[in-house]
Parts: C-alpha cells; sequence; structure tokens
C-alpha cells in the first residue's frame, strides 16, 4: 500500500507540474507578446518544457503529500474547504517563484541577447505577481481532480 500511495505522489507530481507548467508558460508568452506584439509559438514551447521538467523534479524531491496533509490538518481538516485554500497557498510558495524566476531569467536572457535593453527585477515581479495568482486559483480549482485521477490510476479506492 505504501508503493501505491508513492506512486499517487508521483502521479499528481507530473498532473500538476504539467498542469502549472502549461498554464503559467502561456500566460508568460501572452504578457510578453503584449509587449512585443505576436505570440511565439515555439518560445511557448519551449518555455512550456523546461517548466515541466523543473516541476516535476521538484515534485519528486518535495514531499508535498506530508506538506499537504501536516497544512490541511491543522487547518480545518483534510479535505475542508479552509484546509484546501491555505494547502494551495503553501503550494503556490513553493513551486511558483522558482519556476518564475527560471522562466523570466531565461525570457530576459533571450531578449538582450537579441539587443533589448530592459530591467530584470520589474520584469521579475510583475510575472511574479500575475503567476501567484493564477497558479493559487489553478491549484485550488484542480489538485481535487488531481487527486482522484491519481487514486484511480493507481487502483487505490475509498480515499
Amino acid at each position: 500500500m505504501e508503493k501505491k500511495l508513492r506512486n499517487v505522489g508521483m502521479t499528481m507530481s507530473i498532473l500538476m507540474g504539467v498542469t502549472l507548467s502549461f498554464c503559467l508558460s502561456l500566460i508568460g508568452n501572452l504578457m510578453g507578446s503584449r509587449q512585443s506584439g505576436s505570440f511565439n509559438v515555439p518560445g511557448w514551447l519551449i518555455s512550456f518544457v523546461i517548466s515541466a521538467v523543473i516541476s516535476i523534479i521538484l515534485g519528486f524531491i518535495i514531499p508535498m503529500k506530508k506538506i499537504s496533509d501536516a497544512v490541511q490538518s491543522k487547518n480545518g481538516g483534510i479535505g475542508s474547504v479552509k484546509g484546501r485554500l491555505i494547502d494551495s497557498l503553501v503550494s503556490d510558495l513553493i513551486y511558483t517563484p522558482l519556476l518564475t524566476f527560471i522562466m523570466v531569467y531565461l525570457a530576459y536572457r533571450n531578449a538582450t541577447a537579441h539587443g533589448a535593453s530592459m530591467p530584470f527585477v520589474p520584469m521579475f515581479l510583475s510575472s511574479l505577481l500575475v503567476s501567484f495568482i493564477v497558479a493559487y486559483i489553478i491549484i485550488f480549482l484542480v489538485s481535487p481532480l488531481f487527486v482522484r485521477i491519481s487514486l484511480k490510476i493507481n487502483k487505490i479506492q475509498g480515499m
């Protein structure tokens, strides 16, 4: 049973990592296209893949199940709305700053390599603010669904 639960955690890491990476890289590239005037599909795909790989690696390193259970049990119980709201915030605070920093840095480096002149900090902070909000909403909405999917994939019932 412990192995199955570990597999549930891995499945959750993959589902959440890919979903967050997809959405955040899309939002980041849409924000960049607002300034440049055109959406760059290859740039979006590259940022999505890099972000997904980083998210999945973080998901395997960080014991989110333990953190999530501890946060929820101290804040209304596992599965309660208050527990989920705070758990989503904790997950957001763990993943979003690192992913946003890496993605903004790559975009910044690419833009400045092609002659653009822009300050990094304002670019990072505005992206971080938007990413925090979007990631929080996504985490809160999809995590219960992904838990059910992960349990079903790993043939665990009744949890």
